[in-house]
């Protein structure tokens, strides 16, 4: 019987080596009849399509035969690029000649070959897959020159066509999109699809980037309606019947004022020899059901986004403010973990189960931490009388579960939130630290706990899960690590594989309230592999988990959804073989997707919150202000603001002299002035980019005496 064309095809490519050949030798090579010609110039287009073959100089190259690789455009510039090849971490140079106008997220085969500098280097050899190549840009239309710059990934204009761009004015946000490409960067046009507005305001700069990202602020019809209707149903008595009837028990959610996508509740009792914690969530997965539009939707977003004091959810309103939010008062569906817990909260047993529930009070974080810090007024002890020996047990409790992570070493890391307050027309008027007390982390304790006992439970039965994972730290970045804690002076002998996260935990303490605390907490969490979820449980490395998931939050976060459906299942009997034939493929599916949504929402949040901070902060160009030096390059210092907001100090604003000296330090050959991380530094605002979200800041004039002084 003759060979497929296929085999025949790689079994000539595979005696060749690396001699190349032209389509005419491969074809006499591989016998191909005059009836397998169509066949074989299709299948030749396939390999080029994947990326298996290369044709070059008229010559056809097997790419395994050439260690070429597939990877993905991370970042253009004008006059290079990096790509990072499928599944490795770090990202390899590649010069602008060796691009062939590759965009951000191209998929591409690449060739490895000797760098000229430190970095490694790449060519790109072929666009396999091209992306959609949206970008969010500031509009520059004026004479005859039409482009858009683009705000992140690329570091070049684009060309425009004029009649798309119609409507914009000079200076305007726009979102576009490339339409026609070269060979060159500077050869690719693009259109604008949506003008935004003035690229000097932060809301439309936000709508931009969520538009560049490819997230949309609609749901389609058939969502809203399905959410509308199922929102808008009683609750079925059959139905509450089938479930555990907790409507009579203490049961409260505590969340921010302004929260109206309730999803967690709780309750709790004193036992003899322990305690009884409940942990109630919203039943998300009674409502969105599998294969739905709801469904589908809710697993492409992944996750809500939130910045400022927008929210861009991951299910319609009916559904997150309306019937699956547990609001007080009103009888809900609740997903209960039920959990038995020793003298000092380790988990000793749990019970997961279908209730319906009612909440007593909408708790409310500040109102909590008045209770607790003996500040609240008798109308507040009112409103939570039958609560407050619950609140007291709640406080205890979580005290006892913070001594248990201290002594298992979990990293406790340092880190500011920032809150953006806006004015009546949506304007940065105001950046604050977030405050966090102490009822926000009783709530965060016993959440942990229901996550634990979540992956516990997969873990019993042997079924498909969706596991919140944290690896171990790599070797090289240990290696970094332990060099800027030398440099600082700290002991960084344990920082070294296997490491522990005790370890990390004793370096934190050693820096606890010094100018170092920053950085070191910085750099740790460099140091750290990113948490993703994963269906394979290794553990996680921060929180000193052998077994943990996100089971907590099916409102906003799709693997909480997602695993609640699965132990659905098996609590209605499934065992472990059926429900891997059912779930077992698409775990692994959601788990990745997920994590890229994850990152994705995490990198809206943050460039949308830096454009608020930048518009924050042109309101105080020229004005002096005191900050600490968080980080320092070979390009300048970073300088944080008591109110969270980051700015930099160019080293040539610096003056003549100054270098990096590779760690910690920017330091002036022409005399003995140093400027290090923790230091406290007065500093001038020089400018706010609200549409690139920078802050630059330099030396106030009398600062840049008394440093001459001092020489």
């Amino acid at each position: 019987m003759k060979k497929s064309l296929t085999k025949r095809m790689i079994e000539v490519f595979e005696r060749l080596r690396r001699t190349p050949v032209s389509r005419r030798e491969l074809a006499a090579k591989m016998g191909v009849s005059k009836a397998e010609q169509k066949e074989f110039s299709e299948l030749l287009d396939q390999m080029f399509q994947k990326g298996q073959v290369v044709e070059r100089r008229q010559k056809l190259l097997f790419s395994k035969n050439w260690g070429f690789q597939t990877a993905s455009v991370v970042k253009v510039n004008s006059t290079f690029g990096f790509v990072r090849p499928e599944g490795e971490d770090a990202d390899l140079f590649v010069p602008g000649h060796a691009m062939l106008g590759a965009m951000p997220k191209d998929v591409v085969l690449i060739r490895r070959r000797p760098g000229r500098g430190e970095l490694e280097e790449a060519e790109i050899l072929a666009i396999l897959e091209p992306s959609e190549a949206l970008f969010s840009g500031v509009l520059t239309k004026r004479d005859k020159i039409c482009e858009v710059t683009p705000d992140s990934m690329m570091r070049f204009p684009v060309k425009v066509s004029r009649a798309s761009a119609r409507d914009a004015q000079d200076g305007d946000k726009v979102l576009a999109q490339i339409v026609s490409r070269g060979t060159r960067h500077f050869d690719h046009v693009a259109k604008v699809l949506k003008v935004y507005g003035r690229s000097d305001k932060a809301e439309y700069c936000c709508e931009s980037i969520v538009g560049a990202q490819g997230v949309s602020l609609e749901f389609p019809e058939e969502v809203v309606t399905l959410a509308d209707y199922l929102g808008n149903k009683p609750l079925d008595p059959s139905e509450v019947a089938r479930r555990r009837d907790l409507r009579d028990e203490l049961i409260f959610t505590i969340d921010s004022a302004d929260s109206k996508d309730l999803d967690d509740a709780v309750s709790l009792a004193k036992l003899q020899d322990g305690w009884k914690l409940g942990v109630h969530i919203a039943d998300v997965s009674h409502y969105v059901r599998p294969n739905t539009p709801l469904d589908e939707e809710a697993f492409e977003r992944g996750t809500s986004i939130y910045y400022a004091d927008s929210v861009i959810p991951m299910l319609p309103k009916a559904l997150s403010n309306g019937i699956c939010s547990l609001n007080p008062g009103e009888d809900r569906f609740a997903f209960s973990a039920l959990m038995e817990l020793e003298e000092d909260g380790t988990l000793r047993g749990f019970t997961f189960c279908k209730s319906v529930i009612r909440s007593r009070v909408k708790g409310v974080y500040r109102e909590i931490n008045a209770i607790l810090d003996g500040s609240a007024g008798e109308e507040l002890r009112e409103k939570y009388k039958e609560l407050l020996p619950m609140i007291a047990q709640m406080r205890e409790l979580s005290r006892r579960l913070d001594a248990s992570r201290r002594e298992r070493g979990s990293v406790e890391l340092e880190s500011v939130e920032s809150k953006v307050l806006l004015d009546e027309n949506r304007m940065a008027v105001d950046v604050v630290p977030r405050q966090r007390g102490e009822s926000e982390e009783i709530i965060e304790n016993f959440m942990l706990l229901a996550n634990q006992a979540a992956a516990t439970f997969a873990m019993q039965k042997e079924i498909p899960f969706i596991y919140r994972v944290h690896d171990t730290p790599t070797p090289e970045k240990l290696a970094s690590l332990a060099q800027l804690l030398q440099a600082l002076g700290l002991d960084a002998r344990e920082i070294h594989p296997p490491v522990q996260s005790k370890t990390f935990a004793g370096v934190l303490e050693q820096v606890k309230g010094t100018k170092y605390s920053m950085i070191v907490n910085n750099q740790l969490l460099r140091s750290m592999a990113k948490a993703i979820y994963s269906p394979t449980n290794i553990g996680h490395f921060g929180l000193v988990l052998k077994n943990y998931a996100h089971f907590t939050s099916p409102i906003r976060r799709y693997p909480d959804l997602c695993i609640h459906r699965i132990m659905t299942s098996v609590l209605d009997g499934m065992d472990s073989t059926k429900a891997q034939r059912k779930y077992g493929e698409f775990v692994a599916r959601a788990a990745k997707h997920s994590s890229e949504m994850e990152q994705r929402a995490m990198t809206i949040e943050r460039d949308c919150e830096d454009c608020y901070k930048a518009e924050y902060m042109t309101r105080h160009v020229g004005e002096d202000l005191d900050g600490v030096i968080t980080s320092v390059t070979s390009f300048g210092m970073y300088v944080q603001l008591p109110n969270t907001v980051e700015g930099m100090i160019r080293v040539a604003e610096l003056g003549e002299g100054y270098e990096f000296d590779g760690q910690v330090s920017m330091r002036s050959s022409l005399g003995g002035i140093s400027y290090t991380v923790g230091d406290p530094i007065r500093i001038r605002v020089a400018a706010a980019n609200v549409s690139a979200g920078q802050v630059d800041f330099v030396l106030p004039p009398h600062e840049e005496a008394n440093n001459t002084l001092s020489e």
